[in-house]
């Protein structure tokens, strides 16, 4: 059985460490001066997909971690951080199109405000399918998790030209 008490103030101190680094990582690689190594895990332009970096590699991080804390003794654990993981990231493009397809234009403050919303929804429902009989297979989640990495390094240097890799400032997709 989960212990609740642990576990559950691990999870609302990776919601905490998620948006900390988040709003952080928004500005590294520019204070690399723009190193390509720092921008496979930073967001090198304000595209959309640039700026779930600022989700996935937080909440990869905290994943880990709490792996070794308490996660490996959670039969769900992976499955379950995984799924949080992914509806943040679903989240993020959802609202973001939605939002600014109905307003016609988008604004920073309703952006940031998304970007907690997302790490709290994807935080919540990974504890709450912690708690369950929920299950799946390990290597796929690790295999989905390697595939949108690799999708977060291959496209910061070969971006497909649709929407979602533009950046909106200068028009630019990519590094």
């Amino acid at each position: 059985m989960l212990k609740k008490s642990p576990i559950l103030i691990f999870e609302i101190i990776s919601t905490i460490f998620i948006m900390i680094l988040g709003v952080l990582l928004h500005f590294t690689f520019e204070w690399s001066n723009n190193n390509a190594l720092v921008g496979t895990f930073s967001p090198v332009n304000e595209s959309i997909w640039e700026h779930l970096k600022l989700l996935f590699f937080p909440m990869l991080i905290t994943m880990i971690v709490g792996y070794f804390y308490k996660g490996k003794n959670i039969s769900n654990y992976l499955c379950a951080k995984v799924l949080g993981i992914m509806l943040a990231i679903f989240f993020t493009i959802i609202f973001f199109y939605t939002y600014t397809g109905i307003i016609g234009t988008n604004f920073a403050i309703v952006d940031i405000a998304s970007f907690f919303i997302a790490v709290v929804l994807g935080q919540y429902v990974a504890y709450q399918k912690m708690q369950s009989k929920f299950f799946c297979n390990h290597l796929t989640v690790i295999i989905i998790l390697l595939v949108v990495y690799l999708c977060f390094w291959i496209f910061t240097f070969f971006p497909p030209h649709i929407g979602l890799f533009k950046d909106p400032i200068t028009g630019m997709f990519g590094i």
